[in-house]
């Protein structure tokens, strides 16, 4: 109960954060959900009742959403094409150190209390550090905050050792660079605007798949350890472990391969991974554990894909607005794994049969999404519309049969005419 509740909260924060977050910037809402997670965490380790723990377990999740959705976005307006997805995959590794820490915590702070203070505290620290971070650029010129976003640009320059080049930056300069994003920012978008085109529809219905079953199929892996057999603690290890290696791999075929190969790869060998337990008798708890660490493993690189793909996926305008519904539905699937391990009761392939399955179906979903590789960021919905090949086809189809109509006749060579 307690973890739905968290999950739940992690549902509600995306959706609520991610609005305050365009609203009032990343930043602020970045360090008070920080304040928000620590505050509460450490609350919980003093709970007197079941019913306080689960409010404050609630704001953890809540909390949480407003750390991942505001890091995501700050690090997709902040970096360029080419390193966007080494970082968005390196921040993906302190996911990777965390599961590393916590078994051992937990194992040298065996009483929960302790343990729920251990780990919530360090985050009254990150919450002082979250300050030192720069405002997003894009949203300080939309918010009509020009001239601190020209001090910042400055600041960075100076910081990256190029003073002088920022000190040659100009308030007219920038708003012309940002002259479109500027205009954008007058019209008001929403949730419909994400359907309001059929290549939106198409890559909001085939994301919204692709996250669910990831969300899905990875908490059904993460919270179904104790059924393989081997040491908790050491499990717990090996599931942190099988990150390294994944997220390498993920970063090199996002950056070669591209996104789209990426993510239908790493749901369709998950998918299989988790059908394959079906066969495995449970007397081989070894194979069933390589088979579910390989299939986590490729649910951490399908997460890692994700965040980037999407932040590339949706235009500026409606950015924030797409990664909210896309943690809205993997909390959805994150929320439903532990109801659909019930089903276990009346047969026991059957919570595997359905997680390998819906897992699959978002590999299928995410073979109609575009590639965005060395894609510039996509500003508004038109530029979207641009990557959809339908509309380029019938513009250069007619310019060729005009070319091939308008070449003259040209007279037959010696021994080339009819005989």
């Amino acid at each position: 109960m307690a973890q739905s509740v968290f999950m739940a909260g992690t549902l509600i924060g995306g959706i609520v954060l991610g609005g305050l977050s365009d609203r009032f910037g990343r930043k602020p809402i970045l360090s008070c959900s920080y304040l928000l997670l620590a505050a509460s965490g450490s609350g919980a380790a003093f709970s007197p009742t079941l019913a306080i723990y689960m409010v404050l377990r609630f704001l953890c999740g809540f909390s949480i959403a407003g750390v991942t959705l505001s890091t995501v976005i700050l690090n997709v307006e902040w970096m360029s094409t080419q390193l966007r997805a080494i970082m968005t995959v390196g921040l993906g590794y302190f996911y990777t150190f965390g599961q590393f820490i916590l078994p051992g915590l937990a194992y040298i702070i065996p009483q929960w209390r302790w343990l729920q203070l251990t780990v919530s505290v360090p985050f009254f620290a990150f919450f002082l550090l979250s300050w030192w971070i720069p405002e997003s650029i894009r949203w300080m010129v939309l918010s009509g905050k020009s001239l601190k976003a020209l001090k910042i640009l400055r600041w960075v320059a100076a910081f990256n050792g190029k003073k002088e080049e920022g000190e040659k930056l100009s308030l007219e300069e920038l708003k012309l660079d940002l002259q479109k994003e500027i205009s954008l920012a007058k019209a008001k978008y929403s949730i419909a605007d994400l359907f309001r085109t059929p290549i939106l529809r198409r890559v909001t219905f085939c994301l919204s798949l692709a996250w669910f079953s990831t969300g899905f199929a990875y908490y059904s892996l993460a919270m179904g350890v104790e059924e393989f057999g081997v040491n908790l603690y050491l499990l717990q290890v090996i599931f942190g472990g099988v990150d390294i290696p994944a997220k390498f791999l993920t970063i090199l075929s996002m950056s070669y391969l591209g996104r789209h190969t990426t993510e239908v790869a790493a749901l369709l060998l998950a998918g299989g991974a988790i059908l394959a337990l079906i066969f495995v008798p449970s007397d081989l708890q070894i194979l069933r554990t390589v088979l579910a660490v390989f299939g986590k493993g490729c649910l951490s690189s399908s997460f890692s894909c994700l965040f980037l793909y999407t932040s590339e996926l949706y235009p500026t305008v409606i950015r924030q607005t797409g990664m909210g519904i896309s943690n809205v539905l993997t909390r959805m699937g994150s929320m439903t794994a532990p109801l659909v391990r019930i089903t276990g009761e009346l047969h026991p392939f059957i919570p595997n049969l359905i997680f390998g399955t819906i897992t699959l179906l978002g590999s299928g979903a995410s073979l109609f999404l575009p590639e965005t590789l060395n894609q510039p960021l996509p500003e508004t919905i038109e530029d979207v519309e641009k990557w959809s090949p339908r509309t380029k086809e019938p513009k250069q189809e007619p310019d060729a049969e005009k070319d091939a109509q308008g070449i003259p006749l040209q007279p037959c060579g010696p021994g080339l005419g009819p005989s």
